[in-house]
């Protein structure tokens, strides 16, 4: 199983995405600032980093410079968890190289929405080319799905309702259910979590 490292300084906020991801099966590792958190991601090598912004001692942006300069930890998944939701910070972010966001308050299915689905890409980024289904299912992506829909394809993936997928496009809750079933029926999707990894593979594109 995928081990997972929570850098965080709110003890209750760490307490509970621990919980939650290890209900999920993840081994979790936890460290309360960045200093302690970066320690552990040499020592340890986790699969993912789960990372606030703010801290004492190193801040997120800090962690995740120094990951990007070591070979052994630069391809490490990192998604940013923080209360700093504006453009500009999100735009930082990225371009450092972080893969996600998660900004806070955030549910426990958007959590573990944003872990499987970085994870699954990281998988997908190794075995890319060498599998023909997977090169099949980019291919239907490009000639089937609109680009409203691969919107809307990527939202799914981040556990949001079609509530919420309204809301977040401007769209009426009614357009968001047909998109959400076009895409159903034209990825032939049995459920959302089926969804969840076709948005995987969309990223890719």
């Amino acid at each position: 199983m995928h081990t997972i490292l929570i850098i965080e300084d709110d003890d209750a906020i760490r307490s509970s995405m621990e919980l939650v991801l290890r209900m999920e099966g993840y081994t979790c590792l936890t460290a309360p600032d960045g200093q302690s958190g970066l320690a552990l991601i040499n020592n340890r090598h986790p699969d993912l980093v789960l990372c606030d912004i703010m801290m004492e001692k190193l801040d997120g942006h800090a962690v995740l410079q120094a990951m990007k300069q070591d070979h052994a930890t630069a391809a490490i998944p990192f998604i940013f968890v923080t209360a700093l939701g504006d453009r500009a910070e999100l735009r930082r972010g990225m371009s450092a190289g972080a893969d996600d966001y998660l900004t806070k308050p955030f549910t426990d299915e958007e959590l573990v929405a944003a872990v499987v689905g970085r994870l699954h890409r990281a998988e997908m980024l190794r075995t890319a080319g060498s599998h023909a289904q997977f090169q099949s299912e980019l291919e239907i992506l490009r000639q089937e799905v609109t680009a409203r829909e691969r919107e809307v394809l990527a939202l799914v993936g981040r556990g949001m309702t079609s509530k919420d997928i309204a809301c977040r496009l401007e769209i009426s809750f009614k357009t968001a259910q047909a998109h959400r079933a076009n895409l159903m029926k034209k990825l032939q999707a049995l459920n959302a979590a089926h969804l969840s990894r076709w948005a995987v593979i969309a990223e890719l594109l």
